[in-house]
């Protein structure tokens, strides 16, 4: 197996697994996502996109769907890295937590109210954003290592 073989598996398999991740942990073990928490799903959807590309593109574009989607999640992960600072305190998040899709005021004091500088779940003191900058930004690393190194002979 090449190299830029396994970039490319990875190139997909990372995204749709933290994906996997993130749904699994929303809706089967009830952790609802905060607005902080949705923008890193939105690089790693993108992702997705350029990784199966480089599945069933002409050669000559393979490379470059790859290393699309390295950027797309190391771009996850630098969102998580800033959404695990705000969780840890170490500086202000920019924004109020998402609006609930409350319609009436009834529904708006029956919903949870999901903090985006509280984790909602660690292990080993890091947070589930953390755990995605961690894993997003050296997936990134290795997809773009593996895709532009040269294999042996």
């Amino acid at each position: 197996m090449t190299r830029f073989t396994i970039a490319r598996a990875l190139a997909l398999l990372i995204p749709a697994g933290l994906l996997g991740g993130a749904l699994a942990s929303q809706y089967v073990f009830g952790l609802p996502p905060c607005e902080m928490c949705h923008w890193q799903r939105w690089p790693h959807y993108a992702a997705l996109v350029p990784a199966l590309g480089a599945f069933f593109a002409p050669e000559q574009l393979r490379k470059l769907l790859v290393m699309l989607a390295a950027l797309l999640v190391a771009v996850s992960g630098a969102i998580g890295a800033f959404h695990a600072g705000v969780e840890y305190g170490w500086w202000q998040g920019v924004t109020a937590c998402a609006s609930s899709g409350a319609t009436t005021l009834e529904d708006l004091l029956n919903a949870p109210l999901v903090r985006c500088d509280v984790a909602p779940w660690t292990l080993f003191g890091i947070s589930l954003a953390g755990y995605n900058a961690i894993i997003s930004i050296g997936g990134a690393t290795v997809i773009g290592w593996l895709a532009l190194g040269k294999d042996r002979p």
